[in-house]
């Protein structure tokens, strides 16, 4: 286990109950508020990325090299903490679309942006810039798509470890860990943080674009990496019956359950990760699979910025009008 992190995050992220909806739905629902770690650099990938780059730091790389689609929140959080170290890097990303958002913030942050077509393989994309890098005398560093593997895994981890404590001061113990999973690191610190703790809280994840069957897979990769010894993986839970239209896609019914849950607690959830995912645990309850279960957390890995131009458009026709009429 890695020991050695950047002190980047707003951390500890508070744990808040959500009313309205527990008396909806007859169950303790509680929302740990990872979105907060810090506006720049958006949700969980901070968490993540403190291990990672302090990685980076100790090793003696100097060019950083990342992926993600053209909305991603962990390159938005990588040019973030590229600025703040000093440290180059490069981002690669998809379909070029408007410029705003996370696409935008990346730019204003300094990152060198590669964009790849949709069918183009971001793996090969990153290794051609690593060899370009080598040959001009730079040591390159590839960070995964979410910083999703041993070393950045190391945040959720620590997160757990986090939970426990507010448990204690909460005076409440969690049946389940719920969260989106859309490259495996975030479910594979929590899972690992729950199995060294001997805990018996269920970590629940939602497939926000793949498959259950390959989730896992990447997931139990991940933790092999960390530790060689685990015998058994049969406890590790993912849902992929929400993943709806694919990555980054809503249909209406998805987001007037987001506008729902902004009326009614107040609290934005992505369409890309958090929103699948909670819409998934709501459903969930709702069909009586968490019926033995009393007190639920759901994780908020943060990712306003994934509401795009197109999907605010469409959200605008189904909100109240603004009233102008006290402005005349």
């Amino acid at each position: 286990m890695l020991h050695n992190k950047l002190d980047i995050a707003n951390l500890n992220t508070p744990i808040q109950k959500l009313d309205q909806l527990s008396d909806a739905l007859g169950k303790n629902i509680y929302i740990k508020r990872d979105d907060y770690t810090g506006s720049e650099i958006s949700g969980n990938k901070v968490r993540k990325l403190e291990y990672t780059m302090q990685y980076v730091l100790d090793h003696g790389y100097d060019t950083i090299i990342t992926t993600g689609a053209i909305t991603s929140n962990h390159a938005r959080a990588t040019a973030a903490l590229c600025a703040k170290c000093n440290v180059s890097y490069l981002v690669l990303r998809g379909e070029m679309a408007e410029y705003e958002g996370n696409l935008f913030l990346d730019a204003m942050l300094g990152a060198h942006i590669h964009i790849i077509e949709p069918t183009s393989s971001r793996e090969d994309a990153m290794d051609k810039l690593y060899k370009t890098f080598e040959g001009q005398g730079k040591t390159p560093f590839l960070i995964p798509v979410g910083a999703s593997d041993w070393i950045g895994t190391h945040g959720y981890v620590n997160a757990y470890n986090e939970i426990i404590k507010q448990q204690d001061e909460l005076k409440v113990h969690f049946d389940s860990i719920n969260v989106a999973v859309g490259s495996g690191g975030t479910y594979a610190g929590l899972w690992y943080g729950q199995m060294i703790n001997c805990e018996t809280t269920q970590i629940i994840g939602y497939a926000v674009d793949q498959s259950a069957h390959t989730f896992k897979n990447k997931v139990i990769e991940i933790i092999k990496q960390l530790d060689e010894t685990i015998q058994s993986y049969e406890t590790i839970t993912i849902n992929d019956a929400y993943i709806g239209l694919g990555y980054g896609k809503a249909t209406d019914e998805e987001l007037q359950f987001y506008i729902d849950i902004a009326q009614k607690e107040g609290i934005i959830l992505d369409p890309t990760y958090t929103g699948k995912a909670f819409r998934g645990l709501v459903h969930e309850i709702k069909s009586g699979a968490y019926d033995n279960q009393d007190n639920i957390l759901f994780i908020h890995t943060g990712g306003l910025q994934g509401y795009t131009q197109e999907t605010r458009l469409r959200l605008q026709t189904m909100l109240h009008k603004i009233d102008l009429s006290l402005l005349k």
